[in-house]
């Protein structure tokens, strides 16, 4: 008889997929994380002439092609002051395939993996994928994860923690002092950090720093996308670098999960990362002035609203039957427990729309708190 297997029964469709997909054609989504502005020219340009030359019909190398790995290791020479070996690169179908296979590489059966609570859906799906044990830390009220947290939860069977700055699901930016906290735990516990940076260059109050910049052992992997960092979601192209040892083992299963990433999406993915870069600043000071807007809006309607350091989400504390509410008017927004029991009491927006739907969506979000309290 056939049956499925338990893996895959331990975890079900995302809640914000759900949110999604149950959405009208009218309403308002601030449920999905995807900037609203264009992919750049140039790097579109850039996919457009190699399919036009014949160059994206192929296979590329397993990790990608070689042009890319190069861009991307130029890009965390400069951003981070890393020496990347762009031997030491994985081109991945997104940030997506690059967490998945950092912890298939890394955890065995039984295994626990410290993550954020609240903290982005797919950490603990893909930990119970590789046959791991998710170990949720709550955050602390400014929605920062606390190093102190992590270490008090390492026991002889963690294999890694995440680490997620800035956040997604709550914005917030982890402080230099956390980071290389972060580094810290993972030299001396001996246990793999999981750098998730996606988000890297929308920050509007602090920095971004990678543990990877303060760690001496090679006990840390990074994850990165050209998704957030340009707004090419779409294309499904993201990276992951590590030392050579762990790259070689994440080789072998994205080798046999997914071959190489899509041809023409490399070819445009280094056309962003080599070519201009104003579209960065343009996207950073737009969703900051759209942070402003929301958190003030939704304090003026009576919500406790953490103010997010960077990416794109505001996650306020509601009432309870706010999101259904705000729903059943239009406007799509995530339960905060669709990212963990401790995201309870919390409800999750993204502002990566125009102004005007924000504006029309905080007074709807207005009219459901009234009906709630």
């Amino acid at each position: 008889m056939t049956h499925f297997s338990d893996r895959v029964e331990r975890i079900s469709i995302s809640g914000i997929r759900k949110v999604f997909e149950a959405a009208g054609e009218d309403a308002i989504n601030l449920g999905l994380g995807q900037p609203d502005f264009p992919a750049p020219d140039h790097a579109r340009r850039a996919a457009v002439e190699a399919i036009e030359a014949g160059e994206a019909d192929g296979y590329t190398g397993n990790k990608g092609l070689p042009s890319l790995r190069e861009a991307i290791a130029e890009k965390h020479r400069r951003d981070q002051g890393v020496d990347l070996d762009p031997d030491d690169v994985i081109a991945t179908a997104g940030g997506s395939e690059a967490l998945h296979i950092a912890i298939e590489a890394h955890v065995n059966e039984g295994d626990e993996v410290i993550i954020p609570d609240p903290g982005f859906v797919s950490y603990d799906a893909l930990t119970k994928l590789a046959g791991g044990e998710p170990v949720p830390v709550p955050l602390r009220d400014d929605l920062t994860l606390d190093p102190a947290a992590v270490e008090e939860a390492i026991t002889e069977d963690t294999a890694a923690f995440v680490v997620n700055s800035p956040g997604n699901p709550t914005g917030a930016v982890s402080p230099p002092d956390d980071i290389a906290e972060f580094a810290r735990i993972a030299d001396e516990h001996d246990v793999l950090c999981i750098s998730d940076e996606v988000y890297e260059y929308t920050v509007f109050e602090g920095e971004h720093r990678s543990p990877i910049e303060f760690a001496e052992t090679d006990n840390v992997v990074v994850v990165n996308s050209a998704s957030k960092l340009f707004s090419m979601t779409g294309w499904r192209l993201g990276w992951v670098y590590g030392s050579t040892r762990r790259v070689e083992r994440m080789l072998r299963v994205h080798q046999y999960v997914q071959a190489c990433a899509s041809a023409p999406a490399q070819f445009a993915a280094e056309a962003a990362l080599s070519g201009p870069q104003d579209r960065i600043e343009e996207m950073t000071e737009t969703f900051r002035e759209r942070r402003d807007l929301v958190v003030e809006g939704l304090e003026d309607i009576g919500l406790t609203v953490p103010s997010p350091g960077g990416a794109f989400y505001v996650m306020p504390e509601v009432p309870e039957g706010f999101v259904d509410e705000c729903i059943d008017r239009g406007v799509i927004i995530v339960p905060g427990e669709a990212f963990g029991e401790h995201g309870h009491g919390y409800a999750r927006l993204s502002y990566a729309t125009d102004t005007e739907s924000l504006r029309e969506a905080i007074e709807i979000m207005g009219e459901a708190y009234d009906a709630v309290v």
